[in-house]
């Protein structure tokens, strides 16, 4: 199967946006990076871009609010951002920034929540508040529908995560989270080391071992990614994506039998149709 068709078969099933995300880099045996290329270009169809500059105060994203939003949440939105606009005193401001950020985060309107947690964190410092922001940027870099926007969302969520580092350098899934918009820029070196560093605190850490082998994947490298998902599905048996790409990897590794057997498995770990739909595609094809 061709890795054309992989990508397909994947994005058809939505397991794994972050793979769109990710340059085209060679890990060896022992991650090293031997060789990167330009990040692939993203994905269509899942953007929360709504066109607006976030530099200043989004006064009209509620106009461009994802089409998920309920007309109850719509209602929220304008009543907090109406209470937002008359308070004039800092704390004030503070705090309803944090309600305003809660209820674009509802209706899945990452970026204006990132901005609106920032601003509360600007108000009231500290870990959580700094985190709160870092979280809803980096799900709008998730969800980015093209490489500028990425590559904005993606440093504002390091931004964040940074304040929380500063705070907390123990935080491995925030760590985990800035090695990924680095891979998804042109620094994809950098996003290696620090998975590379958070696989050398925590050899189980479940997110950086996915995203390692969706590396191994974009690459080529099947056998690299056959033993990350191994290892990952070792520590979680129940993680569906993972044993998904494990299956994959095993397929293009020749391994037959156990893929087979692996695809089997995911069958029974989840109802979602597309997600069968690929397995059944794939077991046509062995």
């Amino acid at each position: 199967m061709s890795r054309a068709q992989i990508l397909i078969l994947v994005a058809a099933i939505a397991l794994a946006a972050a793979m769109f995300f990710l340059p085209k880099v060679v890990v060896t045996k022992d991650d090293t990076t031997v060789a990167a290329e330009q990040a692939s270009p993203l994905p269509e169809g899942h953007s929360e871009d709504d066109g607006h500059d976030h530099g200043a105060a989004p006064a009209a994203s509620a106009d461009g609010v994802h089409a998920m939003a309920t007309p109850e949440q719509l209602m929220e939105l304008a009543t907090v951002r109406a209470r937002y606009n008359k308070a004039t005193d800092t704390k004030t401001r503070g705090l309803l920034a944090g309600e305003l950020a809660a209820a674009y985060t509802a209706a899945s309107k990452f970026d204006s929540a990132g901005y609106y947690y920032e601003l509360a964190a600007e108000a009231r410092p500290g870990e959580k508040s700094y985190r709160r922001a870092g979280d809803q940027y980096f799900e709008a870099f998730t969800y980015a529908a093209t490489q500028q926007r990425a590559s904005e969302m993606g440093g504002k969520a390091r931004k964040m995560y940074e304040q929380v580092l500063k705070n907390n350098p123990s935080d491995l899934d925030a760590k985990t989270n800035v090695a990924m918009t680095y891979i998804a820029s042109e620094n994809p070196m950098q996003g290696i080391t620090l998975l590379r560093e958070v696989i050398s605190t925590d050899p189980k850490n479940q997110k950086a071992l996915f995203n390692l082998g969706i590396l191994s994947v974009q690459s080529g490298q099947w056998d690299k990614a056959a033993e990350r998902f191994q290892e990952l599905v070792a520590v979680n048996p129940e993680h569906v994506e993972g044993t998904f790409y494990l299956a994959v990897s095993l397929a293009e590794t020749g391994k037959k039998e156990e893929a087979i057997r692996t695809f089997n498995k995911v069958k029974t770990m989840s109802s979602d149709p597309a997600l069968t739909a690929s397995v059944d595609e794939y077991l046509a094809k062995m």
